[in-house]
């Protein structure tokens, strides 16, 4: 039997400088622009650059039609922060890309998605810095009086939320643990929405024990990308990694309502449960959706989950 590689599970391998060549060699969607819209086309899209010297960007995307409903209300946004276990993945792919847009049309929301440097090139906390970048990003838009016109004319900035899939819930976690000393008005986080939250501990739990050797996110493959993203030195009980290690209880209570999402059939659910316990047990208010079936990442499979999934953060938002 042949020894399990978790470099070429996750299709990279490991060059002598430490950086990564990644096989994988997923489409990309360019953004739409505003100017020619396609017959039917229900969202627009545009790329700005965040931090030009970190190669950070972000796209923002809109509905064509606002609601009629609420000719004069404005959206809600949400800050997107995708999947990819630290190490890959773009906003522009065609994954991420089609999430943004249906999120857009159906919330309906204007959604901002975040091109993060990856590990183990940038090592964390860079990730959590790129996201608390574009949060700070956006709040200079809302006091620029030439700001972005987008969100000048369709964002409603008392109504901003984080979501992320994945390492990207990590990042909406810790993004928003950063943020709650600083002055954001007048912009307004009322919620972070967590999609799988890939967190950790060096001790085992059940579920990881037991699905160890699951087809998509065995337990070498999580060890792996953990080693390649924290920072050299830390273990698996790094506060980045394990948020139960050093939970403060009393900056936790400003985080504002959370919605966390995931399935039984991922490594990671004992986890997750335990993260979801804590908040509660810490005066958060918490919404949890939780199905037996599913393994970690199914909506980028399965478009019945992805469908689902964005029904409970429409209900949410």
């Amino acid at each position: 039997m042949s020894k399990f590689d978790p470099y070429e599970h996750l299709n990279v391998s490991l060059n002598d400088d430490g950086s990564l060549t990644r096989h994988l060699n997923i489409p990309k969607l360019p953004a739409t622009g505003e100017d020619q819209l396609l017959p039917g086309q229900t969202v627009v899209s545009k790329d700005v650059t965040l931090n030009a010297e970190n190669k950070t960007w972000i796209r923002i995307f809109r509905p064509v039609k606002m609601p009629s409903s609420e000719k004069s209300a404005k959206l809600p946004m949400i800050l997107f922060l995708h999947a990819g276990g630290w190490i890959d993945l773009s906003v522009a792919n065609v994954f991420c890309h089609e999430t943004c847009n249906k999120m857009a049309h159906e919330i309906p929301a204007v959604v901002i998605g975040l091109e993060f440097r990856l590990a183990p090139e940038h090592r964390l906390p860079a990730q959590y810095d790129d996201a608390v970048e574009a949060i700070n990003w956006v709040k200079n838009q809302a006091k620029d009086s030439k700001g972005d016109q987008w969100l000048r004319d369709y964002a409603d900035y008392s109504r901003f939320y984080l979501y992320g899939a994945s390492c990207g819930a990590n990042i909406a976690y810790n993004a928003a643990l950063r943020i709650l000393e600083t002055k954001m008005e007048p912009l307004k986080i009322v919620g972070l929405i967590m999609n799988q939250p890939f967190i950790g501990g060096k001790k085992r739990t059940k579920s990881e024990l037991k699905l160890a050797t699951d087809q998509y996110f065995p337990l070498p493959v999580i060890d792996l990308l953990w080693e390649l993203a924290l920072p050299e030195g830390m273990n698996r009980d790094h506060r980045f990694c394990n948020p139960l290690q050093e939970a403060d209880k009393e900056k936790l209570r400003s985080i504002g309502r959370c919605l966390v999402i995931g399935f039984g059939g991922d490594p990671l659910i004992d986890r997750q449960q335990e993260f979801v316990k804590m908040l509660v047990m810490s005066g958060v208010m918490v919404e949890a959706k939780f199905d037996d079936v599913g393994f970690h990442n199914i909506d980028m499979i399965d478009p019945r989950r992805a469908a689902a999934i964005n029904e409970f953060i429409k209900e949410f938002v």
